[in-house]
Formats: C-alpha cells, sequence, structure tokens
C-alpha cells in the first residue's frame, strides 16, 4: 500500500513521545512568531500535520500554537492557509474556546476556512447556526472585512444543502432565494476593476464606466450573466456566476429544508430586509462551475478548498460568461420561491439567446455548450415545479433544437433538450419523433467512440428507463445502435448495460438481440475497421494490409457488415453467411476491444435469459432453443469465448426446460440431430452433455402426453449410435478422448429411454456387458485415464443392476415429483410430521 518510506515516516509519527512532541510544538510556535515564514515553517506545519493524522485519537494543540496556526487562515499566501486548514481539522479546539459561530469568526473567510468551518460543526444545530450566520452576512456588508469574503457564502451553503438540507429552515429558504434573485438578475453591467491607470493627461470621460461585453465583442445590452465578458468583474457579477453555478441545485433541494425555526437565530433572520443589491469592487476571481454533468459541475463548485484560491483571473482566457431577458414589474409581487422561479426561467431565456453568437475563441464556445446544458436543465427543472412554463419554454427549446440537431459537436446540448421533450412533450403535444431519431439513431451510429457522449446517454437512459418504455416505441429497437458503445468499450460501459439490457429484451426483440449479443465480438471488429478505413489510406505501398479492412471495403462483402451497423432492429435475426464473416475477422480475434467485449458477452447473456422466462411464451422458448444449438457452432473464434457461451447455453438449457418440459417433445428434431453428431462431443462436451441429458430427463409420457414409443426409440438409436462410435475406435486425429462425462450420460439416457420402452432394455443391457468385458482387457483407446475407466465402468455396472429390474429402474431413473420434492412434514394426512416431532421432543435436552 504504501512505499517503505512513507511506512517509516508513518511509524515514526505514531511512536512519538510526548516530551519530544511539545518540543516541536514550541518550536514550531516560536518559527509561526516570525514575521516572515520560509521553508522550515512549511516543513514544520507538515510534520505536525503528519503527527496528527497518523494516531488514531484526536490531540488537542497547546492555546498559543493553535492560535497562531489559526492565524495562517488568513495569510497572504495559500500555502499556509492549505497548511493551516489541515492541521486545525486533526485537532480539537483549546478547552474553552470551542466553535462560536458568531460574526468574528467570519472575517477571514476564504476556502479553507469554509472547509474547517464546516468540519467543526459537530451537529444539525451547528450546521443550522451557521447557516444563520452566514445568511446574515448575506445582507450586513461590513465595510471592514475582505471584499472577497462573501463570495465563499454560496459555496459553503450549497455544500450544507448537499449533506444536510434539514439544516436550512423556511426563513432559510425565503431569504436566500430573494438573494438569487437579486444576483441573478440585478448583477451590474459594467466593468469591475478596468479603470485606466493614473497620469497627466487621465480626464472625467476616461474614467466612464465600461460596460461588459458578448461574447463575440458587442456592447451587452440586457442583464449580466455568466456569458458576459469584460476586463474585470465587479462583486455582485461574481455572485451572479456562483448563483447560476448552484441554481438548479438549489432548486432541487430547497423542497427538503425543515418546515420549522431550527435555527438560533431565525428572530433575526425574520428582521432582516432584503436590500437592494449594489456592486461592490473586489479582486476578481474564477469559478470552475461550467460542467455539462450537474455532478461534476458541483464537485468543482463546492470543493472549499481549491476552487477559489486564485485571487487574480479576471481574464480566463480572454473571458468569463454573459446573457439576457426582460424582467416585468409583476413578478415583484410573486413569493421568494415562485419569483426565483420565474428569474430562473428569464436568465436561461437569455442564455439560450447568448449562446447563438458567435465566440471569437474555442474557450468561450465551450462555455456556451457547458452553459447550455445547465440552462436547459434549469428550464426542466422550474417546468416541473410550475407546468404553466411549460407552454413559455417550448417555442424556445424546439427552435433551439431546431439550431443545434444538425451539429453533432452539441451532442451533449442536445440529450438535455431529449430530457426536456420526455418530461414534457405529452403535456404540450409536440411530435418528439425527431428528437428520438437523433438521440438513439445518429449519436449511437457516429458517435460510439465518444467516451463522454457515452457516459451521458447511458446515464440518461438508465435514468428515464421507465419513461422511455411507455413513451418511445423506437426505444426497444435501438439496441443494434446503442451496442456500440459496448462494443467500443466494453469495461467502461458494461454496468449501465447490465441495467439497461432487461428493458431492451421483449417478445419481439428477444430473438434477434439474441444474436446480436452473440456477434458483439463480430460488431467490435467491424467498428474498429470502420475508424480505421477513415484513417488509413485505402492502398499502402510496401506495408502489410489487413485482410479484414480490405474486406470492409469490398463492395461484394459490404453488406455483411452494413447488417452488423444497422441502426435498428426488425430487418432481420441473423445474418445468412456468418461463417464467412467469422473467416474475414479471423485476424481481428486477438484485438484488444475485441477481446474485452467477448469477455462481456458471458454476462449478458445471463441477464437475457432470465429476463426472456417472464415475457417469452413456450413458442418464442422453443425458437430460442434453436438458435441456441445454430449458434452453438457459429461463434467468432476469440480466446476462451466459445467454451464460456457453451457454458451459458448449457445453464440456460437445463432451466428452460426444467420451466417447460414440452419443449424437449417441441424441438426433438433439432435436439436429436445435434445428439446425433458425434463430431460434437469432441468439440462441445459442455453443451452436448446437457442436451443428452435433458432428452434422457423430459422425453417421457409423464412430462409431455406427445411423447410416442416411436419417438423415444429414434431417440435411443440416435444416442446408442453416437456411444457405439466412440467406445469403439480412438478419437479423431487432433481431437482428446472424449470426457469421461460425455460418456456417463449417454449411459444413462439411454438406461432411462429403454426404462420407458422395456422393448429396449435387452439392447442397453447387451452394450453394459460388453463394455464391462471389454474394458476387463486394460487400457482402451477412447479413455486414456485408468480412473476416468474405472468411473465409467461402475456407473455401467450401477446401470446393468437396475435395469433387471425395470420398475425399480424406472422409478430410481426417472422418479415421480411426489418423490424428488417430498412434501411428507407438511402433510397432515400421514404419521411422518407427528414423527418429527416426538423424535425432535426426544434429542431436544430437557
Amino acid at each position: 500500500m504504501y512505499a517503505h518510506s512513507s511506512e517509516s515516516l508513518i511509524k515514526q509519527a505514531r511512536e512519538i513521545q510526548e516530551s519530544e512532541l511539545q518540543k516541536f510544538q514550541s518550536r514550531l510556535g516560536k518559527l509561526l512568531h516570525g514575521r516572515e515564514l520560509g521553508h522550515e515553517a512549511v516543513d514544520s506545519l507538515q510534520r505536525l500535520h503528519l503527527i496528527l493524522s497518523a494516531t488514531k485519537y484526536t490531540r488537542t494543540l497547546p492555546p498559543e500554537l493553535h492560535k497562531r496556526v489559526k492565524a495562517l487562515l488568513s495569510s497572504p499566501a495559500e500555502q499556509f492557509q492549505v497548511l493551516g486548514s489541515a492541521v486545525l481539522r486533526e485537532t480539537l479546539p483549546p478547552a474553552g474556546q470551542e466553535v462560536n459561530y458568531n460574526q468574528e469568526n467570519f472575517l477571514p473567510l476564504n476556502s479553507h476556512a469554509a472547509a474547517l468551518l464546516l468540519s467543526q460543526a459537530g451537529s444539525r444545530a451547528d450546521l443550522s447556526s451557521l447557516c444563520a450566520q452566514l445568511l446574515r452576512s448575506l445582507e450586513s456588508r461590513q465595510p471592514e472585512g475582505p471584499a472577497n469574503s462573501l463570495m465563499h457564502t454560496l459555496p459553503i451553503l450549497n455544500a450544507v444543502l448537499t449533506h444536510s438540507p434539514e439544516c436550512l429552515t423556511e426563513d432559510h429558504v425565503t431569504l436566500l432565494s430573494k438573494r438569487l434573485v437579486d444576483w441573478l438578475r440585478y448583477a451590474s453591467i459594467t466593468q469591475g476593476g478596468g479603470a485606466p491607470s493614473g497620469g497627466f493627461f487621465t480626464g472625467p470621460r476616461s474614467r466612464q464606466p465600461i460596460p461588459t461585453a458578448e461574447l463575440d465583442g458587442t456592447v451587452s445590452g440586457d442583464f449580466f450573466t455568466v456569458l458576459c465578458v469584460g476586463q474585470g468583474f465587479t462583486e455582485d457579477q461574481w455572485m451572479n456566476v456562483y448563483s447560476f453555478s448552484m441554481l438548479r441545485h438549489w432548486l432541487l433541494t430547497y423542497h427538503s429544508v425543515s418546515n420549522g425555526n431550527n435555527a438560533a437565530d431565525t428572530e433575526d433572520i425574520q428582521g432582516a430586509s432584503v436590500s437592494k443589491h449594489r456592486p461592490h469592487p473586489s479582486p476578481p476571481m474564477t469559478c470552475s462551475v461550467f460542467s455539462s454533468s450537474a455532478a461534476n459541475r458541483l464537485q468543482l463548485s463546492l470543493s472549499l478548498s481549491h476552487s477559489f484560491s486564485n485571487d487574480d483571473r479576471s481574464e480566463v482566457d480572454g473571458s468569463v460568461v454573459s446573457m439576457v431577458s426582460a424582467t416585468s414589474s409583476s413578478s415583484r409581487l410573486l413569493p421568494p420561491k415562485e419569483r426565483l422561479r420565474e428569474k430562473a426561467f428569464q436568465y436561461c431565456q437569455r442564455l439560450i439567446e447568448q449562446s447563438d453568437r458567435k465566440a471569437h475563441k474555442k474557450a468561450d464556445t465551450d462555455l456556451q455548450k457547458a452553459c447550455l446544458v445547465e440552462a436547459v436543465c434549469i428550464l426542466d427543472c422550474v417546468c416541473g415545479e410550475d407546468a404553466s412554463l411549460v407552454y413559455r419554454t417550448f417555442p424556445c427549446i424546439k427552435a433551439l433544437f431546431g439550431r443545434l440537431s444538425s451539429d453533432l459537436s452539441f451532442a451533449r446540448v442536445l440529450l438535455p433538450i431529449a430530457q426536456f421533450y420526455l418530461n414534457h412533450g405529452e403535456m404540450a403535444a409536440v411530435d418528439c419523433e425527431c428528437v428520438w431519431k437523433l438521440v438513439f439513431g445518429r449519436f449511437p451510429a457516429e458517435l460510439f467512440n465518444n467516451q463522454f457522449l457515452a457516459h451521458e446517454l447511458l446515464r440518461f437512459l438508465r435514468l428515464n428507463l421507465e419513461s422511455l418504455q411507455l413513451r418511445v416505441p423506437q426505444y426497444s429497437h435501438s439496441f443494434p445502435n446503442l451496442l456500440k458503445f459496448l462494443a467500443w468499450d466494453s469495461p467502461a460501459v458494461v454496468d449501465d448495460f447490465v441495467d439497461l439490457l432487461p428493458s431492451l429484451v421483449t417478445a419481439g426483440t428477444a430473438v434477434e438481440l439474441l444474436h446480436t449479443l452473440l456477434d458483439l465480438p463480430c460488431l467490435s471488429a467491424t467498428l474498429v475497421l470502420q475508424v480505421r478505413s477513415t484513417c488509413l489510406p485505402i492502398s499502402e505501398p510496401g506495408g502489410r494490409g489487413l485482410l479484414s479492412l480490405d474486406a470492409f471495403r469490398s463492395q461484394s462483402l459490404r453488406g455483411l457488415f452494413l447488417f452488423l451497423l444497422r441502426g435498428e432492429a426488425g430487418s432481420g435475426d441473423t445474418i445468412d453467411r456468418l461463417s464467412t464473416l467469422h473467416e474475414l475477422l479471423a485476424e481481428t480475434a486477438d484485438w484488444p476491444r475485441v477481446v474485452q467485449c467477448a469477455q462481456t458477452v458471458p454476462v449478458l447473456l445471463h441477464i437475457f435469459f432470465n429476463t426472456v422466462v417472464a415475457v417469452a411464451d413456450e413458442k418464442l422458448l422453443a425458437h430460442l432453443v434453436q438458435v441456441m444449438l445454430e449458434r452453438s457452432s457459429l461463434l467468432l473464434n476469440v480466446p476462451k469465448y466459445k467454451n464460456e457461451i457453451y457454458r451459458v447455453f448449457s445453464c440456460h438449457l437445463l432451466r428452460l426446460c426444467k420451466l417447460h418440459p414440452s419443449l424437449v417433445v417441441d424441438e426433438s428434431h433439432e435436439l436429436l440431430e445435434f445428439a446425433g453428431a458425434t463430431a460434437k462431443v469432441y468439440s462441445k462436451e459442455e453443451i452436448y452433455t446437457h442436451v443428452v441429458w435433458v432428452l434422457g430427463e423430459y422425453l417421457s409420457v409423464s412430462c409431455d402426453s406427445r411423447c410416442s414409443v416411436s419417438l423415444i426409440t429414434s431417440c435411443f438409436e440416435t444416442l446408442e449410435a453416437v456411444l457405439f462410435e466412440i467406445t469403439s475406435s480412438a478419437p479423431p486425429p487432433g481431437a482428446d478422448c472424449p470426457v469421461p462425462r460425455v460418456v456417463t450420460s449417454l449411459m444413462s439416457a439411454l438406461a432411462k429411454l429403454a426404462s420407458r420402452s422395456h422393448d429396449l432394455i435387452p439392447r442397453v443391457s447387451l452394450f453394459l456387458s460388453k463394455l464391462r468385458t471389454v474394458t476387463r482387457g486394460g487400457s482402451v483407446a477412447w479413455c486414456s485415464d485408468e480412473e476416468d475407466l474405472v468411473a465409467i465402468v461402475t456407473r455401467g455396472e450401477e446401470l446393468w443392476s437396475l435395469l433387471k429390474a425395470p420398475g425399480v429402474a424406472q422409478s430410481v431413473l426417472t422418479p415421480p415429483p411426489l418423490v424428488t420434492t417430498p412434501q411428507w412434514h407438511r402433510d397432515t394426512n400421514v404419521a411422518m410430521p407427528l414423527r418429527l416431532r416426538a423424535l425432535t421432543n426426544l434429542t431436544h435436552a430437557q
């Protein structure tokens, strides 16, 4: 786990003596007393943190040292802020200096001090008190406080909201909703920190405030948003950015707050009036909150130790943020929550308008996409809370989809739009087919190798599985396209498909889906060839070309690959020339993507069969049995792949026949054809053994009245011929001796069939007696292991002895359900329960 040197340091830290620790703390206190802190102070603080964190119990620092370490939180050097916060989080405060959430504790507030405050909140009451104090600080701006301390308040509140929303009261929600409205809608529209440097010719005109600009360079004509740019930004503009970054989380979570007044300072909050937000100059800062994923966005924006540590980045590669909409005076009459929804709606509308502008830099284009994702998600959220907004929002969303749908670089923006259509399309009575053609059609077909899109799309499917099954007919028929994500990058998405696959299994798709799963390694190879064909030249003089790549480019063979690359189900179950396709792809069998894909297929097949049992009728199950028998000979020759598929087929063949024994009679022709091929004894012993066992077990009148004597005889003769052939000659060149289990399964099946048709008993007995006579002479050509031969002969003698008494043989080899699943201990009509109770009483200690 740890390197040897690391283990040595940890051991020293744990074994330090108390006297030595006190001397070290005394030296550190003197170092921190100095005006300038250098490398020695840094090294000592790191050592102290190691000592504190390596022990299993929490220590207490001397009061003077605790005071000096606490003072590091307001140090201008971030390195000392980090170390000071880390040390204090590993200690308990000195006696009598427990955390008191008063105004003084918030004056040096920064991200590291905030992390310390949260770590020292030991109860819900502490968190509620902390929230009350932070909210009060939003109202009372004290001039002596640091200008940028306000910017750390929202991340702390958001962190509390994430982990313990019940710590916020209804009054907290009301106040913060009002403040968010002010920051989102009424931030100043002039640049901050952009005044020209002084000089002799500096006049009043040159000191005029400069308005913020749009990403295309034009002057911003509406309110400030995260897509407005400038040379510097005021405090309220940064609060606008932070408010937008937490807006969706707030809208989704504020319903979970407490309805009671739980905070100690509630009365102060109730009496606080919401003042008009005025811009205050402050050092510009960056906020890493623009991620298309809500989870990533929140993690970045709420990182209390690092995300707000840079003190001077007013130009994030030349830009930061921007956006639009007019406000109505009637919205001021709405309650705080409704007013926040209205302003969020206006804010997102303006963001969508701003995203249509041509940005000068790529970073700004990426920012536009990230903001679009967030804006559409927020609109979806507010429409879910207020259905009346759906009709106002849909024209904008529809226009946005029309503008972006032709450009697949906006794929991650189009997914939230699809979510909006799924949630509200039915209410607005709009046609969603074009959306689903894009999501289930072009996205997987053209962007299967985009890892981020794969994650987002599969997450979208998992979150909306039930709605998609009910409202989107295209979903269940889109599996040939969706499985391209799995074929391309199996390890990354297999967990998603474990959840998704059952929803794709229907009575209409089961057969084709089974073929598609078995052909996944072929699809993986084809996708690799598709990518390579666009990158490699058509002819490579002097180079070694790939035969599979040449086949992929060949017009005569193009149809085989196009079937694998089809976009939806319904064009056919499988390929007529599968063996030809496998020959063409033979050289791809050891490609890493193909091997990884083949390893996931058995897992998915288990899920498929477990699901299909619930949705399929007997006719469909019979068809699936045929597919299993057929495809056992038509699989891509990937290492270990065939054996794993045989194992899965064997397991579920037994299960299907146990659930529906009549399947054996329905598919007797196919099963006998499979069992009659002697070559399968040597190449497919796993599935062959189970086919033989199924025939011997369920080919009986007790399982299906259609089972005639002629059918039993036909099956007997087929299995007899195979058993005679493999026990009378050596295995074919290059093949191993038959597995003993195959031989014993054939012998048992013949004995079972003979017990149901007594005319066959002499034939079985004759074979078993000859087998005993032949093996007396020593080793035989068809069995190389002496112990295996002894086991086979022993089994033969047992069966021969049973068949001497046909009535007994039938009851032993094919026992009735009453014997195999006894219920005697529950049957009140027999004496067994009384005897069991009597024996129980006797064996229990008195």
